[in-house]
Parts: structure tokens; C-alpha cells; sequence
């Protein structure tokens, strides 16, 4: 018998010797042995075995019909003894009230037809009502709005109680309750008519599988709904964005920055007089202390070599060289078409620096191309390694060898299609995510394949390194997102709460948060300290296909399916701004290094530019955002900029350099 102690309350908790307990494999031939004693009537014998076995019928239980029993206690939600008849009547009354409404309410009070027409449907399912059920949906189901439609399609499938286990949408409506925010005054409205009526089965249901979150305030306006619904189970419940986010920058270390004369006097004309040049506020921005900033030590992060103070300090002599843009100057864009890839590239990817530019293929192969004319090449041999001078300058150069250097590399490893991949801070590593559930760790050294991470059980649809290297996010069809780090073959945290799809994924650039997007339709942000969910937010109509944090930390942009890029403010949670005018899936979104333009693309050939300065002058910063009524998003016409058209091509990545260069890729394909 095993014995535990807790300190100092002397409380003795007993545990059963693992001895008693049945092996696993014992315990599935008893449960052969028994299931063929039951079915052969056997009754006597099965009894004997049973109490000589010294089990229970709750021990001989396999995981199944646990479930089984599980999905049944939640599908006992829609029992219920109503006329099924009355089921149409009930919801024509519901929406002839809410049409009878003032404008005012009438908002307000539709966004609750959608979830009790679902809750209807299921309790006529669930009682055995099929013909009134299909009845009911085909009357019913075109009033529903447009971004629904794809979901009550998967409902539409559920035509018996047997249908009900297993689907994925109707086990979210089934645990969950559908949240809706309301004024005062619009619910009192809808109390009033349901008490007067007396619609119990509407007051049943409303009190059972909705959380109507009022608040105090006017009501809302139709732009101010359709800023924050969409979410697969409503809006975000009003005490989900309340703890703190620290979203500001770390301060960055001293570099001692030597600039020569030779980088003074440009392109060998005469060296200039030495002036007091202006600093870019960003820069600015990042050597001081933030006040918003999480403490340097909060996160474990990886010590800084040489190697990474040269980087940066090259860095910042790019970074002095910044084309300022804004909306009377618009950047230069470069594109990287690949064509005749019959393979079908999937996914790009290119270096913090602009040298290296990466792409996966449909057929599981990766290739990496260099951007500048500096070649490839490969680390020597160890034997060739020993004899080259550890202390000489050029130590860096003398590693490799020159007669390996080519324009690109082929990178083999992965059995299904790349879907993502992220090379690493200091261009030394390659991260992949593949349709075969595994995240592969390349060296961009020696060309080849190092660690094969393998915890998600479904394709992995997105992964990326942190800004500081060491740690990676990846997102899978399982619903987690899970953070690594390189030398761990075990995820150090799993991020469990979305309703669907994780299909991407982005750290936070002071490498302490985590943002999701997901099928379910929103977007939430992980804390790394304690794996918590400190914000969802909401406002897209469709799967979230790309997320990308501006450069000081605030804010967040998001792209979707729906052919919309939100702006959300991860002080608040709140969204500050919809862009609209893409025609196709939006898979690409960019910030320039400035954080005063917004850059999208997708699947409509096209990029777009946003002017970000104009969203945060126009943002009300006064506002009391925990008033739904009082938050507004900007939408304007007026804040697109500009739209590129390529000839064929879809826009798989963007990147802005260093110097503000917009840089696009995607692959070109033949018209049809």
C-alpha cells in the first residue's frame, strides 16, 4: 500500500498497490472471455468469472463506451416532451416580434435567431422528430446570416439522434453556450415578450445553451455587431480580455556601434560633415525602458553570442538607411514568381535579413533559395574542420566549403505536403510542419535534417521560431497549439481551447505571447509564463489564415477566409479596424518595419496596402471598451492605399527588408 503525506496537515491519503490493479493486455482478454460468455448466454459462468476476477462492469469499460456514455449525458440536453409541431410557430413568433421592434433593438435582439433556430433543430432531432425537424431547417435555415450558412450545412447532415455523436460542430454547441452580448433596455424587451407569451420551450432553451452577457449602455449598431461576431459559438464572454497583456518591447542590449568612414561616405562620394542625425523612433523606442515591456527575466530567453550582437548591430546600420513611408510615399515592391512548379508550392518563407527565401512543396520536399549573389555552400568535413585557425577573423568564411556552393539546396525528409515553414533569427536553422503530423528542425549549415518533432496527432499547419530563435509555436488539426523549443523532442507547453483547426500561428515580438487563429473563427493569445488564454478576440466570418504583430507590440493584424484583415489592440482586446476589399482568402499579412503601413495578400492575385497611421489616429483611445456600445472599428474606404495585380499569381508570403522594400512570392498559374 502506498502512503502520502501532505506537510503539515498530517492528512494520510491511501493509494491501491498497482499489484491489484488488471494489466492492459489481461484486462482485454478477460473482456474477449466475457463478451463471448454474454453472448453465448452463459450467464452463470460470466457471474463466476466476474467475482473470481474480483471486477466490475465499470473496470471491464473500454475507452469507447466510455465516450459512448459521455455523448450520451450531453445529447440528453435536448430531451424534451414539447409538441413538435409547435417548434415553427414558436420561432415565427420569436421573428415577427424582433421585425416589430424598433430599429434601434432590432439589431441587437436578431443576433439571437441563429442560435435558437440551431438549439430547435437539435431537440427535434434529438426527440425523434425527423420530418418536423427537416421541415423546420428548410423554412428557416436561408434567414440565417450568409457566414453561417457553412456551418448549419455540417448541422444539416444531423437528420437522426445517431448522427448527433461524433460531429464536431454539434459537440461545440452542445458543451458550450453561445455567448450574445445585449443592452438593458433590447433584453428587457425580449424578457418581456417571452414572459407575457409564456414560450417556455424559448425560455428553456435561452436559460440552457445561451449566456446573454447584458450590459449597461445604449444599444449597439449593425457595424458595431458585425465588428465582433462570427465566432463559431458567439462573442467573447466580458471577463475573457481582462487580465493584464505586456505587450510592449525589451529593451535591447548596448551594441557600441563603430560606423567607418567607408559606410559614412556613401557609394565613395566625399564624407559628408558629421551632423546630429534623427533616430528612428522605433529604435528609440526599443533602447529605453517600456512602461508596457514584461520584465527581462519573465521568460528564459536565449543568452546573446557575438555572432547575434554583429547581427544586430548590422541590423541597425539598415535600419538608419529606412525609406520613411506614409501615404503620399508608398514602398517599392518586388516580386519572386515561381513558375512551372508542378509540385505546387505551398508554403514560403523568408529570412529576417533578406538573404534566404524558402518554399515547400505539395510532395513533401523543401528547397531554399539564396536572395543575394552570395552562393550556398555547405560546412566542411569534421577532419577538414580541425586544422582551419580557431582565432583568425575570418573563421566564418574559412568553415566552408566553396566547391559545394550552389544558387539553391533541396531539403528531403517530410512524406506529405509542406504546409509551413520559419527559418530561425541567426539563418542557421529551417523549421517545416507537413500534412504527415511532424515538425522537422533543418541546419542550414551542413544541409540536412536534425530533429524530427512528433507530437500532434493530425497535419501541422503552421509553425514559427520565436524572434529571439530557441523556442517555436506550432498549430495542428488536433485544436492545440503547442510551443517547443530546439533541444526538447517534447512540447514545453500545450495551448488547448479553440473549437476547431489551429491553422496559424505567430510569437509576439517580445517572444512572451503566443497568437492562434483558428477555424472556430477567432483569435486568442497565450501567455508563455503560465500557458493561460489571456485574450479572444473576434470579428472574422471565416477560418483565420494569417496573423502578424506590428513591430512595437500593440497591435495585431489577422486575415481569413472571409476576404477580410481585422486590426485588433491587444491592450484591449478590442478590434479597431476592418479592411475590406480583397476578393479572394487573404494568406499573407505584413507590417513594414515602421509599423506605419499594413501590407496583404492572397488568393485574389493582388497586394494591398493599409494605412496604419491613419487607424491609430483615428482610434479612440478614450474609450471604455468593457461597454460594447462605446467601442468603434474603422472600416473606411479611404484607409486602402494602394492594389498591385500580378499576372497569375497568388500571394503565399510578403515581407518588408530592412529598408522598407516590400518583397511578395507566390507561385504563377496558367490560366485555364
Amino acid at each position: 500500500m502506498a502512503v502520502n503525506i501532505s506537510e503539515g496537515s498530517m492528512i494520510i491519503k491511501t493509494e491501491p498497490d498497482s499489484d491489484d490493479s488488471i494489466p492492459k493486455s489481461d484486462k482485454q482478454t478477460l473482456l474477449a472471455v466475457l463478451q463471448f460468455l454474454k453472448k453465448h448466454n452463459l450467464k452463470e459462468t460470466e457471474h463466476l468469472l466476474k467475482q473470481e476476477a474480483k471486477v466490475t462492469d465499470d473496470d471491464l469499460k473500454t475507452e469507447d463506451d466510455k465516450k459512448t456514455e459521455v455523448s450520451q449525458a450531453l445529447a440528453a440536453v435536448y430531451k424534451s416532451d414539447d409538441d413538435p409541431s409547435l417548434y415553427e410557430d414558436l420561432y415565427r413568433d420569436l421573428k415577427n416580434f424582433i421585425d416589430s421592434c424598433l430599429d434601434v433593438h432590432k439589431v441587437e435582439l436578431s443576433t439571437i435567431l441563429y442560435p435558437i433556430f440551431v438549439h430547435m433543430y437539435l431537440e427535434l432531432v434529438y426527440n425523434d422528430h425527423e420530418w418536423n425537424a427537416a421541415a423546420f431547417y428548410s423554412k428557416f435555415w436561408q434567414d440565417q446570416e450568409e457566414h453561417r450558412h457553412e456551418d448549419l450545412a455540417k448541422l444539416s447532415s444531423v437528420r437522426s439522434k445517431e448522427h448527433m455523436s461524433g460531429n464536431q460542430l454539434l459537440e461545440n454547441f452542445k458543451t458550450s453556450k453561445f455567448v450574445l452580448r445585449m443592452s438593458r433596455d433590447s433584453y428587457t424587451h425580449l424578457k418581456r415578450h417571452l414572459q407575457e407569451k409564456r414560450l417556455s420551450p424559448l425560455l428553456t432553451i435561452i436559460q440552457d445553451h445561451l449566456f446573454i452577457d447584458v450590459f449597461d449602455g445604449v444599444p449597439r449598431t449593425q457595424q458595431q455587431i458585425l465588428a465582433t461576431s462570427g465566432g463559431l459559438l458567439g462573442e467573447v464572454d466580458k471577463d475573457a480580455n481582462k487580465a493584464k497583456v505586456f505587450y510592449g518591447l525589451l529593451k535591447e542590449p548596448d551594441l557600441n556601434i563603430q560606423f567607418d568612414d567607408e559606410e559614412e561616405a556613401a557609394e565613395g562620394e566625399e564624407k559628408p560633415k558629421k551632423k546630429k542625425s534623427k533616430k528612428d523612433p522605433l529604435l528609440m523606442k526599443k533602447s529605453k525602458n517600456d512602461p508596457n515591456a514584461p520584465p527581462l527575466t519573465r521568460i528564459p530567453l536565449p543568452e546573446l553570442k557575438d555572432q547575434d550582437h554583429r547581427e544586430r548591430a548590422i541590423a541597425y546600420r539598415e535600419a538608419k538607411k529606412r525609406v520613411k513611408l506614409d501615404h503620399n510615399h508608398l514602398p517599392s515592391i518586388c516580386f519572386y514568381t515561381f513558375l512551372n512548379s508542378y509540385q505546387g508550392v505551398t508554403s514560403v518563407d523568408i529570412s529576417d535579413d533578406t538573404s534566404l527565401l524558402a518554399a515547400g512543396f505539395t510532395d513533401g520536399n523543401v528547397r531554399v533559395w539564396s536572395l543575394t549573389p552570395s552562393k550556398l555552400r555547405e560546412m566542411k568535413k569534421p577532419d577538414d574542420l580541425d586544422i582551419i585557425d580557431k582565432e583568425a577573423d575570418d573563421v566564418m568564411e574559412r568553415i566552408f566549403d566553396d566547391r559545394s556552393a550552389s544558387d539553391n539546396k533541396l531539403l528531403v525528409g517530410h512524406h506529405g505536403a509542406v504546409y509551413a515553414l520559419s527559418i530561425s533569427p541567426d539563418r542557421a536553422y529551417l523549421l517545416s510542419s507537413s500534412d504527415d503530423g511532424s515538425i522537422r528542425l533543418w541546419s542550414l549549415l551542413v544541409w540536412t535534417n536534425l530533429v524530427c518533432y512528433k507530437g500532434h496527432n493530425y497535419p501541422v499547419w503552421d509553425v514559427k521560431f520565436s524572434p529571439y530563435g530557441y523556442y517555436f509555436v506550432s498549430a495542428g488539426q488536433d485544436r492545440t497549439a503547442r510551443v517547443w523549443a530546439t533541444d526538447h523532442y517534447q512540447p514545453l507547453r500545450i495551448f488547448a481551447g479553440h473549437l476547431a483547426d489551429v491553422d496559424c500561428c505567430q510569437f509576439h515580438p517580445n517572444s512572451n505571447y503566443v497568437a492562434t487563429g483558428s477555424s472556430d473563427k477567432t483569435v486568442r493569445l497565450w501567455d508563455m509564463l503560465n500557458g493561460s488564454c489571456v485574450r479572444i478576440m473576434t470579428g472574422h466570418k471565416s477560418t483565420v489564415h494569417c496573423l502578424q504583430f506590428s513591430p512595437d507590440g500593440r497591435y495585431l493584424a489577422g486575415g481569413g477566409a472571409d476576404n477580410v484583415v481585422v486590426v485588433w489592440d491587444l491592450s484591449t482586446g478590442a478590434a479597431v479596424a476592418q479592411l475590406k476589399g480583397h476578393t479572394g482568402i487573404v494568406y499573407s499579412v505584413c507590417f513594414s518595419r515602421d509599423g506605419a503601413m499594413l501590407a496583404t495578400g492572397g488568393l485574389d492575385d493582388s497586394i494591398r496596402l493599409w494605412d496604419m497611421q491613419k487607424i491609430l489616429a483615428e482610434q479612440d483611445t478614450e474609450a471604455d471598451t468593457s461597454i460594447p456600445s462605446n467601442v468603434t472599428v474603422n472600416d473606411s474606404p479611404s484607409l486602402l492605399l494602394g492594389t498591385y495585380l500580378t499576372k497569375n499569381s497568388t500571394i503565399l508570403g510578403l515581407h518588408f527588408t530592412r529598408r522598407n522594400l516590400l518583397i511578395g512570392c507566390g507561385p504563377y498559374a496558367a490560366p485555364t
